[in-house]
């Protein structure tokens, strides 16, 4: 009699588990998904989320993987879930008390009732998805609530499961919670040799290999659609794409055009993306009289992205660590512009100076200081063999350890030498 857990299919499969899907913010999973499928993976997708925006990136549409959704709340789904899990603890009885002990444990650390919510998530994976998924490997995109259901599925079906860290749910996850996912992960990978450093401490000498493998972007997309542009003219066009969240430091950046504005600089800046500080942010801008130089259009796609790329003088983010402890990595708007040939300036915390040197591939600021932002700003946009050399140096540095295509290879090894893929 086979066992639950054990796949239908002879081809093995990599069982990937998402907060959500597809999420505009979220190119590089979707990139990921579709490089691998070029290699030969192949993927089932488990989604804990449905899309939140009407519309996706072009690069969705090329996936194959089957999406299957789990229930995204307890109140409505309730009765499915208790299904589900409740025919998958008569079946295992030990493994599914020992899975609930293992959650009301974790409860015990924070009180977020969010664990029970995993845990029943992952039951609902294992009895009504996983069976026929031919799964034979789960691994998880973010560290938080997405490794959560991976971890409490691997206890309750006995496959080995690991994540990759990002940003966000590396620094406001509980130490203690993330420890434990380290130590009972097969493998971690994440984004940056920055976030490598702090799990590699956090986990205390763990042997769980921990993998550091930078995203990239589409080459092809971005390198080549812009040749170096002539010498910018006023007003500067001037861009910003990020969530309208505190760790991107937008009340900088809108200090900083102020600034630059009260020194008679002619400037137009456009910033794209949404966010829950979005009305805060408008306060801001008519606080700093700054409406008629700049311009929130929300979430675009690619295609509209990739002509405000075409069209800017000067990129900017105004990175920070939030109260929360939320930082970014490496965000990859920072590649893409620098493979447009847009000069970036940007602050140097957390891994950003891993990809931007100062004065070399881009000029890195002090976070929270508007006035060495505009200092840097007005240099980029004025100082024209600086600039040329900055373009230069950033398009050669994303063409040689930036390419997704080459990345990866990187990723497809960390997976074989697991027994992943073929």
């Amino acid at each position: 009699m086979r066992d639950f857990h054990q796949p239908t299919s002879r081809v093995p499969v990599l069982g990937m588990i998402l907060k959500g899907y597809p999420r505009i913010s979220e190119t590089f999973i979707s990139n990921e998904i579709f490089l691998l499928e070029n290699l030969g993976f192949a993927v089932h997708l488990f989604s804990m989320r449905r899309p939140r925006e009407n519309f996706s990136h072009e690069s969705v549409k090329k996936i194959r993987a089957k999406v299957d959704y789990l229930p995204e709340t307890l109140i409505i789904p309730l009765p499915r879930l208790l299904y589900h899990n409740l025919f998958l603890a008569a079946k295992k009885p030990v493994v599914y008390a020992g899975a609930l002990k293992a959650a009301y444990r974790r409860f015990l650390r924070t009180h977020k009732s969010a664990t029970f919510k995993h845990l029943l998530q992952a039951g609902y994976l294992a009895h009504r998805f996983l069976p026929a998924s031919g799964a034979t490997h789960l691994h998880a995109h973010f560290a938080h609530s997405p490794t959560s259901v991976a971890m409490f599925t691997s206890h309750l079906t006995g496959l080995p499961f690991s994540f990759t860290a990002h940003a966000k749910d590396i620094y406001t996850s509980n130490p203690e919670q993330l420890r434990e996912k380290i130590q009972l992960a097969r493998f971690v990978i994440t984004c940056t040799e920055y976030n490598r450093r702090h799990l590699s401490k956090l986990s205390d000498g763990n042997a769980t290999p921990i993998h550091r493998i930078y995203h990239g972007i589409d080459i092809e997309l971005f390198a080549g659609k812009r040749e170096t542009a002539p010498k910018p003219v006023e007003p500067y066009r001037i861009l910003t794409i990020a969530r309208i969240t505190a760790k991107k430091g937008l009340p900088t950046i809108y200090k900083a055009l102020r600034i630059l504005c009260d020194q008679g600089v002619s400037l137009h800046h456009t910033h794209i993306g949404g966010g829950e500080d979005r009305q805060q942010i408008i306060s801001l801008i008519k606080a700093l009289d700054l409406g008629c130089v700049t311009q929130l259009l929300g979430t675009q796609p690619h295609e509209v992205v990739l002509e405000h790329y075409k069209h800017a003088d000067l990129f900017v983010l105004g990175c920070e660590v939030a109260p929360n402890g939320d930082r970014d990595g490496i965000p990859n708007v920072l590649l893409e512009s620098m493979a447009m040939a847009v000069p970036v300036v940007v602050t140097d915390i957390s891994a950003i100076p891993e990809l931007v040197e100062d004065s070399k591939t881009g000029l890195l600021v002090p976070c929270g200081q508007p006035d060495k932002l505009a200092e840097a700003m007005l240099r980029l946009l004025t100082d024209m063999q600086l600039r040329r050399r900055i373009i230069e140096a950033a398009r050669l540095r994303i063409t040689e350890g930036f390419d997704n295509r080459q990345l990866i290879r990187d990723l497809a090894e960390v997976y074989r030498k697991e027994g992943i893929g073929m």
